[in-house]
């Protein structure tokens, strides 16, 4: 569990798994909202469209009534009828009001049967079956003394088991009427009522109904069902099958007005209500909360699903991006046990992120340089034994001739020789120095400048003013750590190939510059100079162990020999640089780091 592999893979699933269910619960708030809402406006709309349907219907029996209210010879009939003494004439006149019924009757499909009652309690009726028989006790019914009380405006009377008059006619029926007037002198002449199908209000019921289980009344100002898409609850229903069935209580709901439209979702229940504007009645629907939630039910099934996918999905990806996160690194974990164990010669190749990437080239160029310096601290060692097995062999016994040199220089001094005797004590601090070989092969710019100086005075004199020196370092470059014998050999060409030949007197001039990084030191005479083609020869030669031939060689042996001893010890970027032109002198340019160091300016500090 604490590899890099384990860690990224969980930390990646579960950030994804932390995303995906923040998304999820959001989604589903809000799915869970849209879809209450959208169910609450279907269901407003579909019972406003309800309550419009119901007016255009109740507006088409309202204009029926109105017509045979309005008929003035279905009304002088009436009159006539009841005070007509000839039965033929009598006979005439009913089967005129009889035809009259029956040309409103065909004017309407719905309709099932018409019925006029005078106040004489004459019975005019039009239907197409069992016509005739008639109901003998309708006076003392309910719905008869509900028309008398009226005053001419509409009484819906609702819906029954069977006609209210015709005994034998068992179908529902939709009954509705109202008063009779003389249009003369406004005096009521006796009622009319109207029985029709049920069908139409009943689809227009179940048009507000949104699921299986939804319920729809319509409900009057006394609470009292007129019609609803739930059979036991119709009006008719009577006795135990009445007694059974569990209606709402109507009294405590709110009922709408002018028009308005509520909607109530406070309980248990879906609950939307409107009123009709041509009767005093109230349209309620009921749906279960529970039939709403089936469509959330879906919708978190669905996403469910969704989740379980996108957890799959996720499950791939975090392995898939745990395994290239961490294959390189197993790699380069895998190589550096390598470099523990001391093989530098093998590198790692990977493709993968940029900062990977850039991870395991930096790796490859560590143990690259590692493998680089160790070689060149080998080399160097190789030459430094070497450089000190030759200077053991040439020594001979260094101290006598040490010891000779100054019995020399004070048996000229006793004879007043100074410039003999300079030039003796020079060579003898020469000799001195080239052959200390006990702190290996480096020194400072300092002591190589003090050696330059003795040397100067050995040529000075041998050219009796031919040759002028300039020194210009600076004190604090003084203490650049550089290979010994680095300068005489520079100096020594110069005079010998540059100076000795020009037949005048020459400079020699040596200095320092700082450079940023770097230290050169300048060796700079204004000799003879040479060509493009023996300046390419030389400089060739300082990459060759074996120097070229001719005088070239003899040039170059010693310039190639302080070029290599300064790259085994401070790497192939330094060295010696030439530059040489016929007729105005050569440059040799000594190229050394500078490393910076906490407390001075400038340090100085070598890799061999």
């Amino acid at each position: 569990m604490r590899s890099i592999h384990n860690r990224v893979f969980l930390l990646f699933l579960s950030c994804m798994l932390a995303l995906l269910l923040l998304v999820s619960f959001l989604y589903d708030r809000y799915t869970t909202a849209i879809i209450h809402t959208k169910i609450s406006e279907m269901a407003e709309k579909n019972i406003a469209q309800t309550v419009g349907l119901f007016d255009l219907l109740l507006e088409g029996y309202d204009s029926v009534t109105k017509s045979l209210n309005s008929n003035y010879e279905l009304l002088r009939l009436l009159q006539e009828r009841d005070r007509e003494a000839d039965p033929a004439l009598s006979v005439i006149n009913e089967r005129t009001i009889t035809n009259i019924l029956g040309a409103v009757y065909y004017s309407r499909d719905d309709i099932v049967a018409i019925h006029v009652i005078t106040n004489d309690r004459r019975m005019y009726s039009y239907e197409k079956r069992f016509a005739g028989v008639i109901d003998v006790d309708y006076a003392s019914s309910d719905w008869y003394k509900k028309l008398s009380r009226s005053t001419g405006e509409m009484i819906w009377l609702g819906l029954f088991q069977g006609s209210v008059m015709n005994s034998l006619q068992q179908e529902p029926v939709f009954v509705f009427g109202r008063q009779l007037y003389d249009l003369t002198d406004q005096r009521p002449i006796g009622l009319i009522f109207i029985e029709t199908n049920p069908a139409p209000i009943l689809s227009a019921l179940s048009n507000v109904t949104i699921s299986p289980n939804s319920r729809v009344y319509i409900v009057d100002d006394d609470n009292r069902v007129i019609a609803s898409t739930d059979e036991e609850a119709m009006p008719y229903k009577n006795g135990n099958e009445a007694q059974a069935v569990s209606l709402p209580s109507f009294s405590g709901l709110p009922r709408p007005e002018g028009g308005r439209t509520i909607v109530d979702n406070r309980t248990e229940q879906l609950i939307v209500a409107a009123d009709a504007a041509m009767a005093d009645w109230t349209v309620y629907g009921f749906t279960p909360k529970a039939d709403v939630a089936a469509e959330v039910v879906e919708s978190r099934r669905y996403l469910l699903l969704v989740v379980l996918a996108l957890v799959i999905l996720a499950t791939v990806l975090a392995s898939i991006i745990s395994r290239n996160l961490s294959s390189p690194l197993k790699l380069l974990i895998r190589e550096m046990k390598q470099v523990e164990m001391g093989n530098f010669r093998g590198s790692v190749n990977v493709k993968s992120y940029d900062e990977i990437n850039s991870l395991v080239s930096s790796f490859n160029r560590m143990v690259h340089r590692i493998d680089e310096l160790i070689e060149r601290m080998t080399l160097a060692s190789i030459s430094e034994k070497n450089a000190q097995l030759q200077a053991l062999q040439s020594q001979v016994n260094p101290h006598f001739l040490y010891n000779t040199l100054d019995m020399i220089y004070w048996m000229l001094d006793e004879r007043e020789n100074d410039r003999l005797g300079r030039v003796i004590l020079a060579l003898s601090h020469m000799f001195r120095y080239s052959s200390d070989w006990e702190e290996a092969s480096k020194t400072t710019l300092g002591q190589e400048l003090e050696q330059m100086r003795h040397y100067m005075t050995i040529i000075e004199n041998r050219l009796e003013g031919r040759v002028t020196t300039v020194v210009e370092v600076d004190d604090k470059w003084r203490c650049a750590v550089l290979p010994k014998m680095s300068l005489q050999p520079i100096i020594e060409n110069a005079v010998k190939y540059g100076l000795e030949p020009l037949g005048k007197p020459g400079v020699l001039c040596v200095r320092a510059e700082d450079l940023g990084n770097e230290l050169q030191i300048i060796i700079e005479d204004n000799g003879v100079g040479m060509d493009e083609a023996a300046l390419a020869v030389l400089a060739a030669s300082l990459y060759e162990r074996d120097g070229s031939q001719g005088q070239a060689k003899r040039r170059g042996i010693g310039l190639s020999n302080v070029h290599r001893r300064i790259v085994l010890m401070y790497g192939s970027s330094y060295g010696l640089q030439l530059r040489s032109k016929p007729g105005e002198g050569t440059r040799v340019t000594i190229v050394l780091p500078i490393h910076q160091r906490g407390g001075n300016e400038h340090g100085y500090s070598y890799r061999g």
